[in-house]
């Protein structure tokens, strides 16, 4: 058996799970402040007059706003100078006062008016023709905009968040370091509970309350838990599976901790591996190993994910994305949301930078037999790529000391 495989029981686990968040600290107001200066700077090099972010994670990330999205209209409008213009249904008033982080006017609209022609009143009296909208917003509040606003030219704001947004600050970088590293955490505890005739939904049950457990009030972001063949689905198939002696076994996993995000993937066997999985999983090390190396200062992201398919094709694998090879993109940016920009695939050629985020996954599948993923995330410094969690050191050590 693997070495922190089995042996243990749920109970057991969870009894040792102590609450690791305790000295994370959420972004504060003056981080905020600088965000809005920053993409303002920004908005006046691109001739924005005006912003708009409806509610998710634009709007959370530049005011601290935290506002599900709905079918309702809310959000901030961000002139290019002057006081911000936050826009709620009237009857979430008290409510929505209640999160705001950062001051500013607040318009609010009655269920039978049109939130959209509030905004273009807005819009009309700041004089504003150049109106970035957030590239997250669902395309029925911009046929809305578009419609109310006519005399408005809209664009993609995409150009000036996701600049802001994927360069992280050393305190978003502790608080996914604080995430990444309960994560790791749980895997380990997850690992040690499975035993024959376990299931996958009961891994993922236990998965939820661990991170539950260490800290993560929300439980688990996401979990895929996978046995034998059902590892060769990156990400996973729709019927539970029972382990048995000498499955192959992937597990992928992250929670949020103040609205940052971990994820992490391991895999291994339950017992043996066989010598093609040990042959697979070797080549899959080589490979994440070769994006972490290929990821320096100022090369394009797509250099990343082009050395993990080299180190693939070498050993008879692909090319490209044929299988049994790698399926899918290496690498994604990962902040306030699990996936979000840069992406490390071909085509992206954004230089990497100081504060960036990548996950690190080029994947091996091998069609109706198994599949390997090895996941773990770095960040950009000024010295280069470093590891948030350090990749699994050997097949049949898949944690390593911790």
């Amino acid at each position: 058996m693997s070495v922190g495989v089995g042996g243990s029981t749920a109970a057991e686990e969870l009894e040792k799970l102590g609450d690791r968040t305790v000295h994370a600290r959420p972004i504060g107001v003056t981080e905020h402040r600088q965000r809005l200066a920053r993409v303002r700077e920004l908005m006046e090099g691109q001739g924005v007059d005006a912003l708009f972010l409806a509610a998710g994670a634009n709007l959370n990330y530049f005011t601290g706003l935290r506002w599900g999205l709905s079918e309702r209209l809310a959000g901030v409008l961000i002139p290019v100078d002057g006081p911000l213009r936050y826009v709620a249904p009237a009857f979430e008033r008290d409510t929505f006062e209640g999160f705001l982080q950062i001051e500013g006017e607040l318009h609010t609209w009655q269920e039978h008016e049109s939130p959209f022609a509030l905004v273009a009143r807005m819009l009309d009296a700041q004089g504003a023709g150049v109106v970035a909208l957030d590239a997250d917003m669902p395309f029925g509040f911009f046929d809305g905009l578009r419609d109310a606003g006519p005399d408005c030219r809209f664009v993609n704001a995409a150009p000036l968040t996701s600049p802001c947004r994927s360069r992280k600050s050393a305190a978003e970088i502790a608080l996914m370091q604080c995430a990444k590293d309960l994560t790791l955490e749980v895997h380990r505890a997850a690992a040690r509970i499975l035993r024959p005739g376990i299931t996958t939904t009961e891994v993922t049950e236990f998965i939820d309350a661990a991170h539950r457990a260490a800290g993560a009030a929300s439980g688990s972001a996401f979990c895929i838990v996978l046995f034998g063949v059902a590892t060769a689905f990156p990400h996973g198939v729709k019927d539970p599976q029972v382990l048995e002696a000498n499955d192959w076994v992937l597990i992928d996993t992250g929670c949020r901790v103040h609205g940052y995000h971990s994820d992490i993937t391991r895999s291994y066997a339950f017992g043996e591996p066989t010598p093609r999985q040990r042959d697979a999983w070797s080549v899959e090390h080589e490979a994440q190993a070769a994006a972490f190396e290929a990821a320096r200062l100022g090369a394009p992201c797509e250099s990343v994910d082009a050395a993990a398919r080299r180190v693939l094709e070498s050993h008879g694998y692909g090319p490209d994305y044929a299988l049994p090879g790698l399926p899918h993109r290496t690498g994604h940016g990962c902040g306030l949301q699990i996936h979000e920009t840069p992406y490390l695939v071909r085509g992206d050629d954004t230089p990497l930078d100081v504060g960036m985020v990548a996950s690190n996954e080029p994947m091996l599948v091998l069609p109706g037999e198994f599949g390997v993923r090895l996941e773990d995330h770095f960040y950009m410094t000024e010295d280069g790529a470093r590891w948030f969690t350090n990749p699994s050191p050997a097949v049949d050590d898949p944690f390593g000391p911790g």
